[in-house]
Order: C-alpha cells, then structure tokens, then sequence
C-alpha cells in the first residue's frame, strides 16, 4: 500500500506538514504514518526528565493524528515514537514510504533559519520526495509549479510533478530559466555568443519538455522560458502557486551537492510547500 510519512516536533511548521500529508494520502488513497523522533540528551538524565520527554512525544502525536483525521476523515493513520537522531530516524522512515512530509523549521534552531537541519539532512538524500512546508496554506490556487532545465533529475522532477497536478486537478507551470556566468568588464564582445548558447539550449529543453508533455494530455500545461536567475524566478511564481517541484542532484553524501543551489535556495524562499525529488 501506498504510504506517506510526516515527521512532527509540536511546531506550527510540523502541524502544517501534517494536514499537506493528510490531504496527499487521500489524493494517492495511501496509509499516513506519523512520526515524532526526540534527540538523545548526551550524559545522564533524570528519570522525571525522560517521563515528561516521553510525555510531551505522545502529546505531540496524538495532536498530530487528530489533525491529521480532523482533515481528511477517510484516511488510514498510525503513530510512532522513537529516541535518537531525527534525521537518521527518517531517513529510514524515508526509505519504506512514497514521499516524507516535514515543517520547515522545527522548534530548535535560530528564528531567522526558514529551512532546519533536518529538512537539510533529507532533502536530496533519501529515494522519495521530500515535501517541505512552513505555514497552513489558506488559498488554493489550482497551479503546481516546477523549474526544468532538460537533465535527468528535471526529467524526473516534472514526471512527479505532472503526477502530482493530475491527482490534484491542477494545471502546471513549467518554467527554464538561464542566466550567463558572469564575466568581466570586456563581456559585452560575448553578447552574440551568449544569445546563441541561449536559444540552443532553450530549444533543446523546449524540445525535452514536448516530448514529455506527450504522456500526460489531460494536464493542462504552460511552459515559459525566461533569462535570469532561477531561484529568483521560482520563488516569484511560487507565490500563487499550491506546490514547487525541484529535482536533485541525486543520493550525495555531501548536502550542498546532492541538493543543488535552485533546490537550496527554493527551500529557504519559496512561499508556498516545496518538494525535491531525486533523480536516485
């Protein structure tokens, strides 16, 4: 059976991930796990401490799953606790489950962070989507947005992104975006160069675009080629959009690469929930 996971602290960006997995488990008629991890206290703790720990978990969980059923009545739910590190805690949740759902910020860390170690630690690195959401959404736009640029993790990216708006009954905004390295104070005598490097690739992403376009004719799609930053261009678009799709660079040890500066970057200014999909 299909299954969707959301990791849960008590936060509000927890919460919020809660209910966006709730409603995805009843779009892919899939069982929703929910799972809170506490962190293991280095040296010795006090009994009461550990009780109130525990305490505090099931709290959490049973907040969780009452939302969680509270949103979407007919949906099979189950709840687990466990001790240790969180993101090797759902790593593993990660690696039974069809995508894993968390808050964007959890209840440590600093105010000023939009995206916690742990979305950190999983975005890019587990086989499953990773979905991360910071608030409640309060409109639906009907509009899922993904950034292609013709590789093989976009490739994938817009295969679950077209997915994703067909068991929405979404359309789907597929946006390339292209800006040149930069170059020094002489860079106008590459202008011309520069031009045709953009309209090759924009004309072979345009064609890999088509031919996928061609396995999903009940979705509504509009593509759009523009010159300037992606991340930039993305958040933008996000704004009135209910998801951002981004591929990554595929399971990487090392979290900026596996990741990817769009991904990284849509994550911390993206407005609207964000899932990175990996090319494994």
């Amino acid at each position: 059976m299909t299954l969707i996971v959301a990791g849960v602290d008590g936060s509000v960006s927890a919460l919020a991930a809660v209910e966006y997995a709730a409603a995805d488990a009843a779009r892919r008629n899939a069982a929703l796990r929910i799972v809170h991890v506490r962190e293991r206290w280095t040296g010795l703790m006090p009994t009461r401490l550990t009780e109130i720990e525990h305490s505090y978990g099931q709290e959490v969980l049973v907040t969780a799953e009452r939302l969680a059923r509270a949103r979407e009545p007919g949906i099979e739910t189950a709840t687990d606790s466990a001790t240790g590190d969180v993101v090797t805690w759902l790593k593993e949740e990660a690696d039974k489950a069809d995508a894993i759902v968390i808050g964007s910020r959890g209840m440590g860390g600093f105010a000023g962070l939009l995206l916690g170690s742990v979305g950190q630690g999983l975005a890019g690195h587990v086989p499953g989507p990773v979905v991360v959401v910071r608030e409640p959404a309060l409109v639906t736009y009907g509009r899922i947005l993904v950034g292609y640029d013709g590789t093989e993790e976009a490739d994938v990216a817009l295969d679950f992104a077209f997915a994703e708006a067909g068991r929405r009954g979404a359309g789907l905004k597929v946006v390339f975006s292209w800006q040149p390295p930069p170059f020094s104070s002489v860079g106008t005598m590459y202008d011309n160069l520069i031009h045709t490097v953009y309209e090759e690739r924009t004309t072979y992403v345009e064609e890999r675009f088509t031919a996928q376009r061609e396995r999903w004719p009940e979705v509504p799609a509009d593509y759009a080629h523009v010159y300037g930053h992606p991340v930039n261009l993305l958040c933008g678009e996000s704004a009135t959009a209910d998801l951002a799709v981004v591929g990554s660079r595929g399971l990487n040890p090392f979290g900026a690469l596996a990741l990817g500066s769009v991904g990284h970057g849509l994550l911390h200014h993206a407005r609207c929930p964000v899932a990175v999909v990996t090319a494994a």
